[in-house]
């Protein structure tokens, strides 16, 4: 099987001579030309900045946006955001503190360009219209700290709930960067690259309690240390508790005598333990997290017993990271890592004996998949003559451990016990080249080898212009792939779901442009305007002749969009961000818009200081257009309003904070996947939570 797979999915490297092809043709001719031109009419008023790698080009705006700070997911190294080859977005502690964000989830909602979907299991994330039901976030990379992957080795899973192994207090930024990354980062890297950058010991100097309630009997506690030492040694560590008892859900699904009239009782809890610390004495950092979650399944998914508490999924998620990062005295960058990581999901699913005569009892069925896996990577990054910033590097990869086991419990009737690993070996390049003072450009390309689906090659390049002094025009262009992982490959409970290992790898192409334009001393305005092409996206979906769900490769699938962004600092430190997506994708093959894609997002973020630098108010209000079910519907149109209240210093080391959720208790529903009877599932109402912290 391995060697028909490395023969017939070496995939990535043909070019393909279609009209899309042709089309990049002439818009190559047509790059061309401009460059010709830009080359030999410079601009007035172009930054002269660009020409020294010590200085940003964006002086102005890192005055005018202070707190934002330079970005490092987006090349492997620390640039500008506005030099960087995408469309970025930073969210910072501050902001995460000020609108009460308690989740990665909340953060990436809160972006131009991306929607969230919850099943009351687990959070599904959604970008530039790609949020495929069934999906575990597999088409996003989620990094630690700019290189350790969190997505796990079975499912590929970029977990975004309350899953993450992180707790949010101890996030320093999330730089969130569109578009694909496969050119720096591999396999996953498709729609976005969102790299979590934890806190340093100088960021806590002393002890951290923190203490929050809130509604559905919702309670987290947690305890960090963390400073810096004479001797050069710093130190991180942290750990939380978190638990919510949920509440009474009901789905007219299954509104009869036999199910409760459709009232799922008690069965929305979530609760979990985290630990996470970071070390570093000069040029070494030792990081490491563990996090146990055990959350009840209230929805009856996959034909289950409806109000039955046995059901629940259990994720347990922990790694080591030992890394050496230097800059020796001929200004060579060299980063060395090597990491391990493991994950295991337990998954318990009561059944009915017979689903027609429920009173003959059930019995239970039971998950255990486990993931392991471990590698080391390797950076060089150096300042070539005057005007090139180069980086090579390379990467290996051995999930050791692709283990999945579906069975009954009593008696125990064993349906898979597959034992799978795989390999991956990795080498990539890029070059910033400067090749004027005011145009910048960025190319990468990187090679990987996965054992049992062969070579793929991925470039990206990226063209930054700066005409005048506060404004930058980019130029993008970038492949991406996602090789199918054990669980779509292999899944089969034999009762309902099944595997597929003849699956084909994802393949995609995106053309993008993005304008940024500094206005006046207090706006920054962004537009940005898309083009995605993909090939044999893997879609999740129920065999008609047996019934069981399974993974397939569609056809050709298209998406078109524009991003606009404002950001305005007002007078007296109020502050705002407007921002405003379309998005249009299409399946070329059933000439269908997909499901759970929104046409439009508009959302508005302001901050006002009721007393400057003590007492803030915050307003989120996020709008999402109707989105397509699997079945045909529509979900109606979701305003979500969420209200914060922020008390710095209440006394000296105590903080305070509320926040009211969907504070205009909508009745919000967001799409299901095949698993679920569900064709709507509905989100809480209005909701609070309340918080306080004390640093000594």
């Amino acid at each position: 099987m391995t060697v028909k797979h490395s023969a017939r999915r070496s995939w990535v490297y043909c070019h393909d001579r279609s009209t899309f092809g042709s089309i990049g043709c002439r818009c190559s001719r047509g790059i061309a030309v401009f460059l010709l031109l830009v080359l030999v009419l410079p601009p007035a008023g172009a930054a002269q900045s660009l020409e020294s790698p010590e200085i940003s080009a964006i002086t102005d705006e890192s005055l005018l946006f202070q707190d934002i700070p330079a970005v490092s997911g987006a090349s492997r190294y620390e640039q500008s955001a506005s030099e960087a080859p995408a469309f970025v977005s930073v969210v910072t502690s501050r902001e995460i503190k000020l609108f009460g964000y308690r989740t990665i989830a909340d953060i990436l909602r809160s972006v131009a360009g991306f929607y969230m979907t919850y099943d009351r299991n687990y959070s599904y994330l959604g970008v530039r219209g790609f949020g495929r039901p069934g999906d575990y976030n597999t088409r996003i990379l989620l990094l630690l700290d700019g290189y350790h992957r969190v997505n796990d080795s079975v499912y590929y899973q970029a977990a975004v709930g309350t899953d993450f192994p992180v707790d949010v207090d101890l996030i320093d930024r999330v730089e969130i960067i569109r578009g694909p990354g496969s050119s720096i980062y591999g396999t996953n890297a498709v729609f976005a690259v969102v790299n979590v950058i934890t806190k340093r010991g100088r960021d806590l100097k002393g002890v951290e309690v923190s203490g929050e309630a809130g509604s559905f009997d919702t309670y987290k506690g947690s305890l960090s240390y963390g400073d810096r030492f004479s001797n050069g040694l710093e130190g991180l560590i942290s750990g939380s508790y978190y638990r919510s008892g949920g509440r009474d859900l009901t789905y007219k699904q299954y509104d009869r005598p036999a199910t409760n009239h459709g009232v799922a009782e008690n069965l929305d809890s979530d609760q979990y333990a985290s630990f996470f610390t970071k070390l570093g004495f000069k040029d070494l950092t030792l990081s490491g997290a563990f996090q146990s979650r055990d959350k009840k399944i209230p929805t009856g998914a996959w034909g289950m017993v409806f109000n039955d508490p046995r059901a629940k999924s259990i994720d347990d998620r922990g790694f080591v990271d030992l890394k050496y990062d230097s800059i020796f005295e001929n200004q060579l960058g060299f980063m060395v890592r090597a990491y391990y990581d493991r994950s295991e999901y337990q998954g318990t699913y009561p059944f009915h004996l017979d689903e027609r005569k429920p009173l003959l009892g059930t019995y239970l069925n039971k998950d255990l998949v486990q993931g392991e896996w471990f590698g080391g990577e390797f950076q060089l990054t150096k300042n070539l003559w005057e005007h090139h910033k180069v980086i090579v590097g390379g990467e290996y990869r051995f999930n050791s451990r692709e283990d999945q086991c579906n069975y009954d419990e009593e008696p125990r009737i064993v349906y898979q016990d597959m034992k799978h690993s795989s390999s991956t070996t990795s080498v990539f390049a890029q070059d910033e080249f400067r090749i004027t003072p005011y145009l910048l450009l960025n190319a990468g390309l990187r090679y990987d080898y996965f054992d049992g689906f062969g070579s793929s090659l991925n470039p990206r390049l990226g063209l930054v212009l700066q005409p005048f002094q506060t404004t930058f025009l980019k130029f993008l262009y970038g492949q991406a792939y996602r090789v199918p992982n054990a669980y779509e490959l292999y899944y089969d409970d034999g009762v309902t779901a099944k595997g597929n290992p003849n699956l084909d790898p994802e393949t995609i192409r995106t053309y993008e442009v993005v304008w940024e334009q500094l206005l006046g001393s207090r706006v920054k305005f962004t537009l940005a305007g898309f083009f995605y092409d993909m090939d044999d996206l893997i879609n999740f979906q129920t065999d008609p002749a047996d019934g069981k769900t399974f993974f397939s490769n569609a056809g050709r699938v298209t998406a078109r969009g524009l991003e606009a962004e404002l950001n305005l600092k007002w007078p007296r430190g109020i502050e705002t961000r407007l921002s405003y997506a379309y998005q249009d994708t299409h399946d070329e093959q059933t000439d269908q818009q997909l499901t759970n894609s929104p046409g439009h997002q508009a959302k508005f973020h302001g901050l006002v200081p009721i007393v400057a630098d003590k007492l803030f108010f915050g307003t989120e209000l996020i709008y999402t257009s109707p989105r397509k079910t699997l079945r045909g519907r529509e979900t109606e149109d979701a305003y979500l309003l969420n209200l914060s209240l922020y008390w710095a210093n209440v006394v000296k080391g105590l903080d305070l904070s509320g926040t009211l959720y969907n504070t205009l208790d909508q009745k919000i529903g967001e799409p299901g996947s095949e698993e679920h009877r569900q064709d709507i599932i509905f989100q809480d109402g209005i909701s609070f939570r309340v918080k306080a912290t004390y640093s000594f």
